[in-house]
């Protein structure tokens, strides 16, 4: 695949684990990136970072989680998967290893303390097929027609420029490709967000929801996400309302 090429100079290889426990929300605040201006902010609180970790990732096995999510999004050896909000590794390590050599796993994040754990943690592990990018609030980043999968587990409802980030994150799919989201069903200050919302927000950019279950085995839902039609210019995108 294309990013084969081009995303393994990214090198210092990570693996991505869950995102961020969540106590209480981001403050109210004007300073929006430059970039993200275009795009109308989210009627709707954003959860504050305050740990790159989700859970332990014992507790996570137990629960068998990352194999289920796995199964669910139809991983295979060969393809190539972006996991966004890499934080410790958890799911980029795991990753790794279901799509083999013959695939590839690029790690994201905006902490780049996550990441340089993550690039240790890789580089000890010997994990070959992993590379890190630092992305920014409002694009993740990533190179285009590159991923047949991106990952967005227990972490969208972090998201402070969910439109822009979302519509950013357009072109980096193959086609075919999908993005899957796990998140919990509950409000946002409570590390989740209303399944509602999400199918919304996704709706609203252009994507086209493919499946959606709830899983309490992996303390939440899973949904992914195609591209549709055509991606909404920014100007026309209609922003969710919160109890939407």
């Amino acid at each position: 695949m294309r990013l084969r090429h081009a995303f393994l100079t990214c090198a210092a290889a990570l693996g991505a684990g869950l995102l961020a426990g969540c106590d209480g929300l981001a403050p109210v605040t004007s300073d929006r990136p430059e970039n993200a201006l275009a795009f109308p902010a989210p009627d709707r609180p954003v959860a504050a970072v305050v740990s790159t970790q989700f859970s332990s990732e014992d507790d996570r096995d137990e629960r068998n989680e990352a194999q289920v999510v796995m199964d669910l999004a139809a991983i295979r050896p060969g393809m190539t998967v972006a996991d966004i909000g890499a934080g410790e590794g958890y799911y980029t390590v795991r990753l790794a290893e279901r799509v083999g050599a013959d695939g590839r796993v690029l790690a994201q994040d905006i902490s780049r303390e996550a990441l340089d754990r993550l690039g240790r943690r890789v580089e000890k592990e010997r994990l070959e097929n992993i590379s890190i990018k630092f992305g920014d609030a409002d694009n993740p980043q990533l190179p285009p027609d590159s991923f047949d999968r991106i990952f967005m587990v227990h972490m969208y409802h972090e998201v402070t420029e969910p439109y822009a980030f979302l519509w950013n994150m357009w072109p980096a799919l193959t086609a075919g490709g999908q993005i899957v989201v796990v998140e919990s069903d509950r409000p946002v200050g409570r590390h989740g967000l209303p399944h509602t919302v999400l199918f919304c927000e996704f709706e609203a950019v252009g994507y086209v929801l493919v499946e959606y279950i709830e899983r309490p085995d992996i303390k939440g839902y899973f949904a992914r996400f195609e591209r549709g039609p055509a991606r909404t210019e920014p100007e026309a995108i209609k922003v969710c309302e919160a109890g939407s």
